[in-house]
C-alpha cells in the first residue's frame, strides 16, 4: 500500500482480519501505520525508482492517497503486478480537469467548469460568480481550492493549471461509497449526507443515513454506477454529489481509495467501507453495505492556534454518552484543522444521533499540551 496515515490505519485493522501481510511506503517515519505493520519502508511514494523497487515482488498494490507516483504503479502492472485502482483511472483521478472532461465525454451531470493555466485568466472567465478555483494536481483535504466571489478577489486566486467552477446552489452536499471487484460485482453504500467547516472547507459532520427523497437516493446510486461501469474500476470508489435546490444532482469529484465520507461504515454498516476495499481488490465476493444503526461521524480537527503535542480535551466526558466511539489516528503533533481522529456516534434514529454528535462535538477538543 502507498501511503501510512490514518486510512492505511484502519485498513490494515481490517487486514489482519483477513491474515494478510501488507507492507506500508510512506515518506513520514511517524506516519500513523507504522506502529501496526512489520514491512513499514520509509521513502517517497511519489518518485519512480521509490514506487517500482517497493512494487515489484508484491502481489497486489493499491493506495490511501492519489497522489503517487502513477508511472511505477504502470509499470508494474505492465510486468504482471495486479495494481488497484488501475494506473490509467489513478492518471485521471489524479488530475481534476481530465476528471471534468470526462464527466462532459460521458454525459454524466457536473458544475459549468473551465479550465485555466494561471490566474490573469480568470478574469476573462464566462462563468458566473462566485468561483471556485481548483488545482489541477496535488490538490486534498480542501486544500488546493479557493472560493473567488467576485471579480475584486481575483487577487486572492492561486497561480496554477486550475479547474474553475461555477458555485452551485447547494441544497446538501452528498457521497456515496462504491466498490467493483474483478469479476465486475458492484455494490453501493447507503447514501450519506455531509456538511462541511467553513474555515477549513473540510467535513465536519457526516450523516447516514441521508436526509433526502428516496427518487434523489435512487438516482445518486444510479449515477455512482454508471461512473463505476464506465471507468471500468476496480477497488472503492468515494463519489461526491452536489444536491441543488431546484433538486439537480451532479457529480463534484471523485476518490479511488477509503474516503473520509465512509468512516462511519465501521460501526454503522454490516461491511466497513475498508473491509470492502479489501474485497474488491483481492476479487473477494463484496459484502453487505446495509445499515446496521443510523450514525453521524464528527471529525476531530486541530484547533485553530494550537500547534504542538496533542492532548484530546473532553473525550471522557464525550464516552460517557454511550454509543461513542473514538478513532485516533496515532498522530502525536497536532496542527491548525489537521485531522487528528474522528469519532462515530450510533443510535436507532439519525436525529438522535446528530443530537449526541453536536454534544460531542462541543465536549472533544484537540489541543497542544504547550496551551495548556
Amino acid at each position: 500500500m502507498l501511503g501510512g496515515g490514518q486510512l492505511g490505519r484502519m485498513s490494515l485493522q481490517e487486514a489482519y482480519n483477513l491474515n494478510l501481510h501488507i507492507s506500508i511506503l510512506d515518506p513520514s517515519p511517524n506516519a500513523p501505520c507504522k506502529p501496526l505493520t512489520d514491512d513499514f519502508v520509509q521513502g517517497d511514494f511519489k518518485d519512480f525508482e521509490t514506487v517500482y523497487n517497493f512494487g515489484k515482488d508484491k502481489d497486489v498494490m493499491t493506495i490511501e492517497f492519489e497522489d503517487v507516483n502513477s508511472d511505477a504503479l504502470q509499470k508494474l502492472e505492465e510486468e504482471g503486478v495486479k495494481v488497484f485502482p488501475q494506473p490509467k483511472i489513478l492518471k485521471l483521478i489524479q488530475d481534476k480537469g481530465l476528471q471534468k472532461q470526462f464527466y462532459q465525454k460521458h454525459g454524466l451531470p457536473t458544475s459549468p467548469f473551465e479550465l485555466i493555466e494561471n490566474k490573469n485568466e480568470i478574469a476573462n472567465s464566462k462563468l458566473n460568480f462566485p468561483l471556485f478555483q481548483k488545482l489541477r494536481t496535488s490538490g486534498y483535504d480542501g486544500y488546493g481550492v479557493q472560493k473567488i466571489d467576485s471579480k475584486d478577489a481575483l487577487d486572492q486566486a492561486m497561480d496554477g493549471p486550475s479547474v474553475l467552477e461555477e458555485g452551485v446552489d447547494l441544497q446538501t452536499e452528498l457521497s456515496v461509497v462504491i466498490a467493483r471487484n474483478e469479476a465486475g460485482e458492484i455494490k453501493h453504500f447507503p447514501l450519506v449526507e455531509l456538511a462541511f467547516n467553513p474555515k477549513a472547507n473540510m467535513v465536519e459532520f457526516l450523516f447516514s443515513p441521508a436526509s433526502v427523497s428516496e427518487e434523489i437516493e435512487k438516482k445518486a446510486y444510479s449515477l455512482a454506477t454508471e461512473l463505476m461501469d464506465k471507468l471500468g474500476m476496480v477497488g472503492l470508489l468515494a463519489v461526491e454529489m452536489f444536491l441543488s435546490k431546484d433538486g439537480e444532482l451532479m457529480i463534484n469529484e471523485i476518490a479511488p481509495r477509503a474516503h473520509n465520507s465512509g468512516h462511519h461504515s465501521i460501526e454503522g454498516n454490516f461491511t466497513s467501507q475498508f473491509g470492502q476495499h479489501l474485497r474488491a481488490i483481492l476479487n473477494l465476493p463484496l459484502g453487505n453495505t446495509d445499515i446496521r444503526n443510523a450514525a453521524v461521524m464528527v471529525n476531530l480537527l486541530g484547533e485553530e492556534g494550537h500547534t504542538g503535542e496533542a492532548i484530546y480535551q473532553g473525550m471522557e466526558d464525550a464516552l460517557k454518552l454511550g454509543g461513542v466511539y473514538p478513532h485516533l489516528y496515532g498522530k502525536s503533533q497536532v496542527k491548525p484543522f489537521r485531522k487528528m481522529g474522528h469519532i462515530t456516534i450510533i443510535d436507532d434514529d439519525v436525529e438522535k444521533a446528530k443530537a449526541k454528535a453536536r454534544k460531542v462535538k462541543e465536549m472533544v477538543k484537540v489541543v497542544s499540551k504547550e496551551s495548556l
